[in-house]
């Protein structure tokens, strides 16, 4: 996100954001302060408060920022036919607007008792469902309608799960992407369900 965190850096506003961000990333929503922020950016607690006055609300106007191309995605997904071509064009933005959200979703990751906490957390979740919907057929065998879930979290899994293994960011995107498209691609092409029982019996 480093060219994206550069154009933001204009702003007090979202420098307030990176910052607070960044901290809550490192130490945890709850060990950070108001006052921690403010010393980090090198303002008084009064230029912060004129902008935000509680942490909640840095954090919520992050998930707003960071997840309008999610939204975006949704709304364009749900106008679309339902063909495989579509399932397979949503996951390639949303692989783009994951990485492009990647701080905050490091940030989900490692604070989910606070997200739990939020309202920001159920709203997450109901974007992960609208997710979902566009990508899986409802009448699909339940074989089927597992990968498609599946494919949505081996994205997530590529930013987190495979951290410690050495390679390109970007390579590890696209290889999640490739595996989350396979997922969807043979759940959309997906075998009748009598045939699922007698493959797994």
């Amino acid at each position: 996100m480093g060219g994206t965190k550069r154009q933001r850096r204009g702003d007090t506003r979202q420098r307030i954001q990176d910052v607070a961000l960044e901290l809550f990333a490192e130490q945890g929503y709850e060990k950070t302060s108001l006052r921690e922020i403010a010393e980090h950016l090198d303002v008084t607690k009064a230029a912060l408060y004129y902008h935000f006055k509680t942490k909640e609300e840095i954090l919520v106007s992050l998930f707003e920022d960071l997840t309008r191309p999610m939204d975006e995605l949704i709304e364009w997904g749900k106008a679309q036919p339902h063909t495989l071509e579509t399932k397979q064009e949503v996951l390639r933005r949303y692989s783009e607007a994951l990485a492009g959200a990647a701080p905050l979703f490091r940030f989900m990751q490692e604070n989910q008792a606070t997200m739990r906490e939020l309202s920001i957390g159920n709203q997450f979740k109901g974007r992960m469902l609208e997710m979902r919907d566009i990508i899986r057929d409802p009448d699909a065998s339940l074989t089927d309608q597992v990968r498609c879930v599946t494919a949505l979290f081996t994205m997530h899994a590529g930013m987190f799960v495979l951290q410690d293994i050495e390679s390109d960011p970007e390579d590890k995107r696209k290889a999640s992407l490739e595996v989350a498209i396979d997922m969807v691609t043979q759940a959309h092409s997906g075998a009748p369900a009598s045939q699922e029982t007698s493959r797994t019996s």
